[in-house]
């Protein structure tokens, strides 16, 4: 079998380097909780500060959005300026907001907050990838390491939910934000001195053109499919996701023909990249999708608290720790990525098929359903991740970390609505024509006015259930396809460790 790391090894990382990984593993993990974490928070807010629904949204969305529209502008920068000075900026620019965020007196200073914490979010994601690929030049280390990203990055959304439930059971709102603020202090103060410096050395001159660019292709794309699963296919979420790819394709564009692009075009002929971006953002689209249900199913059909559903959903977490570095020894020992890849594709669709068979008392089964599909997940987005970042030039890291995780950004999105339209669709058609328009339109609806027609909550959680299962099927088809496409477009291909010049000259670029 071939093996598909590298087979040129670089230096060995040593104690130092492990205890970096560490330090870059703080604002990893909070990047990520920062996404759940104001799930049990919002009532008290709104007790609190009293926000308009408008505002309650932007309160809870923004931090989302801006994130993802900063991502690949924050990556390129990095490159350019220095991926260890971009995280230290951007640690101290999340702990003056996280501050500012938690004694918050009006709707408008908390949601001004939460946007300066995506702007920081978005400078720390990329930068720790880009970290990680200059400190572990040895691809069995390297593979390690960004299985050990890929977990915290998975656990930390599990891990903001139930976080900010405790918090708010024993403190006052602001405390979801506080608790950011030691994480980052350490990281400023040890940063310093055990991160590596890692830019370009000839970045060319920062296309600022593509900065509008990429946030008009990103944001209204996310926000379409981000709305559609709740408020269905309105024709203002059709115009904002067409008016998004129409942009995407003037960036593209403006990639393809710019002295000194935002993003290399030279990235993509590395043969594993742009397959890894791919199913990196058909993996997520697995994972978002499928939670999209399994959280309703805990607390609507189980009539479970939030703080009882947050704490039944870390369950499926614990084998996540477990999932990447297995996954990487098999590697390690000489089996093909595309059959490990391949693999993780087919248990994450073995989890969606389990969750076909839940009925409306079925914990365990949607509970061992999440952790297969999580595991599954895991094994893909380790694997692909490690594929990416040692295809792609130590150099370009950022920009490459940054095109992944606005791929699984994108997947994410695309997972709920896509997956949520399926299982309302078949919602809607299995609600009888008696029940209440409410009752018709949502579970949470019909829950809401249960009371006043016999017998309609257990009708809407049977529906309910049927659109989990009608779109768990769904997925367990996209997931099997990606995994024979993974077979096909991995096979034998293999990371590398070179410089951009060496990059261009090996795919004929002059």
């Amino acid at each position: 079998m071939t093996n598909s790391t590298s087979t040129s090894p670089g230096p060995r990382a040593g104690r130092r380097e492990w205890t970096a990984l560490g330090v870059l593993m703080l604002p990893l993990l909070l990047v990520s909780m920062d996404v759940s974490v104001l799930y049990f928070a919002i009532p008290a807010i709104s007790a609190d500060l009293e926000p308009t629904g408008t505002q309650q949204l932007w309160i809870f969305d923004i931090y989302a959005f801006v994130l993802a529209g900063l991502l690949m502008t924050m990556g390129s920068l990095g490159d350019r300026i220095g991926h260890r000075r971009l995280l230290l900026i951007g640690a101290a620019a999340f702990g003056t907001a996280s501050l500012v965020a938690a004694y918050a007196n009006s709707a408008e200073t908390l949601i001004a907050a939460r946007a300066v914490l995506g702007i920081g979010g978005a400078t720390l994601m990329p930068s720790t990838m880009a970290l990680l690929r200059t400190m572990f030049t040895d691809p069995g280390q390297r593979a390690k390491a960004i299985g050990m990203w890929s977990g915290v990055m998975t656990a930390g959304i599990a891990l903001g939910s139930v976080m900010s439930g405790v918090l708010v059971e024993y403190f006052w709102w602001g405390s979801v934000f506080l608790v950011n603020l030691p994480a980052m202090a350490l990281l400023l103060v040890l940063g310093r001195a055990l991160l590596p410096e890692s830019r370009n050395p000839a970045p060319g001159r920062f296309d600022r053109p593509s900065v509008p660019l990429s946030m008009a292709a990103v944001l209204p794309v996310v926000y379409g499919l981000k709305e559609i699963p709740s408020e269905g296919w309105n024709v203002r979420y059709v115009v904002s996701i067409t008016v998004g790819l129409l942009f995407a394709a003037l960036f593209v564009h403006r990639q393809r023909t710019a002295a000194s692009p935002m993003i290399s075009p030279a990235l993509f002929r590395g043969r594993g990249f742009a397959p890894s971006v791919a199913l990196n953002l058909v993996s997520a689209f697995g994972i978002m999708g499928s939670a999209y249900f399994t959280t309703q199913y805990l607390q609507s059909v189980l009539d479970k608290s939030a703080l009882e559903a947050a704490l039944w959903a870390l369950l499926p977490s614990v084998p996540i720790g477990a999932a990447a570095p297995a996954a990487t020894a098999l590697v390690h020992k000489g089996v093909d990525r595309a059959h490990v890849v391949t693999a993780g594709f087919a248990i994450a669709a073995g989890g969606f098929a389990l969750l076909s068979l839940a009925g409306t008392d079925s914990m365990w089964l949607v509970l061992v359903a999440c952790a297969v599909l999580a595991v599954g997940g895991v094994i893909v987005m380790s694997q692909i991740m490690d594929l990416a970042m040692g295809t792609a030039p130590v150099e370009r890291a950022g920009s490459a970390s940054s095109l992944m995780e606005t791929g699984a950004e994108f997947g994410g999105a695309l997972g709920m609505a896509v997956l949520g339209s399926i299982g309302t669709a078949v919602y809607r058609h299995e609600m009888p024509s008696t029940a209440p328009d409410v009752a018709r339109e949502t579970l949470g609806g019909a829950l809401a006015v249960a009371d006043q027609v016999p017998g309609l909550a257990t009708v809407a959680r049977e529906a309910f259930t049927s659109g989990m299962n009608g779109a768990a099927i769904a997925g367990a088809v996209l997931l099997s396809g990606a995994a024979g496409l993974a077979a096909v477009t991995l096979r034998g291909v293999q990371a590398h460790n070179k410089t951009p010049d060496e990059l261009c000259s090996s795919s004929g670029v002059v």
